[in-house]
């Protein structure tokens, strides 16, 4: 008689190969595409969240007609000449301010544990954080669109010409994503979601307010000036004002493209080693 001995299951399973980590190994290509499907798998929890869009939606109408009608009559002596200063400067700080959410919501993912599940798929790690940025920039079109639409309503003709509105909406697009890598560090590394909003606002709310905006840097005390020189957000306002009022391409532009390039390629690595280290 011939005895067959099995090995307990608990024995097997100690012994078992361990699965692979798939997802440090996927080629560049399929990368791109598991971004893109991040992407949209951010722009697809807007349809169970609305409230998710009311930064961009209600925010640019909001504060367009409430700016408009506050400071128009005290700043140019009415309405319709202040919408040449104002909308170009709402624009930068409404859609500047949006990509704060882009750190607050990688914070939430993180505590909620999505990331986590994320490790377990067959896809690239860096695509999850990589989408979210990705996703926000759509946030970021659709804040444009509707401060230069609610501007056009309240009665704002930009004489740059159409051509240059679109660039001027395309510079503040690429901008806010570049100053989206600095939140998505601050997300990444920080406690609590509350306290990377915070952050981020402190931060961002006197930069904007404080870049001539809204009033001329001119009439402002000198030492505000002389922070305005080193102030990304000054550049950005007053490259947006000229292309979207005269169709002028001025040193402002060339310094507000430099500057987002410099902040992706410091904060992108940064924002990216920290994510993995910690995904």
């Amino acid at each position: 008689m011939t005895t067959t001995l099995t090995a307990p299951a608990g024995r097997h399973a100690a012994t078992a190969a361990p699965i692979p980590d798939v997802s440090n190994h996927i080629p560049f290509r399929q990368t791109v595409a598991n971004s893109f499907t991040m992407a949209y798998r951010g722009i697809l929890k807007i349809k169970h969240n609305p409230e998710q869009l009311f930064d961009v939606t209600i925010q640019p109408i909001l504060f367009t007609a409430l700016f408009a009608g506050i400071f128009g009559g005290a700043m140019a002596g009415s309405v319709s000449a202040y919408l040449p200063t104002l909308i170009p400067g709402l624009l930068v700080q409404t859609v500047v301010l949006t990509s704060v959410v882009t750190g607050t919501q990688l914070r939430e993912d993180m505590d909620k544990g999505v990331f986590d599940r994320f490790k377990s798929l067959p896809i690239a790690r860096i695509s999850a954080l990589s989408g979210a940025l990705l996703a926000d920039m759509v946030r970021y079109g659709l804040a444009t669109v509707l401060t230069v639409a609610m501007g056009l309503i309240l009665g704002y003709r930009p004489e740059g010409g159409f051509a240059a509105v679109v660039v001027a909406g395309l510079l503040v697009v690429f901008c806010s994503f570049a100053i989206s890598w600095i939140w998505a560090l601050i997300g990444i590394t920080g406690k609590s979601a509350p306290a990377v909003q915070g952050m981020s606002m402190m931060i961002m709310f006197p930069l904007t307010f404080m870049s001539g905006a809204f009033a001329p840097v001119s009439t402002m005390p000198g030492w505000l000036q002389g922070i305005n020189k080193a102030n990304p957000i000054y550049y950005m306002v007053n490259a947006a004002r000229e292309l979207m009022n005269s169709n002028v391409y001025s040193s402002n532009l060339v310094y507000s493209v430099i500057g987002s390039l410099v902040v992706i390629a410091i904060f992108a690595p940064l924002a990216v080693k920290a994510y993995m280290r910690r995904a």
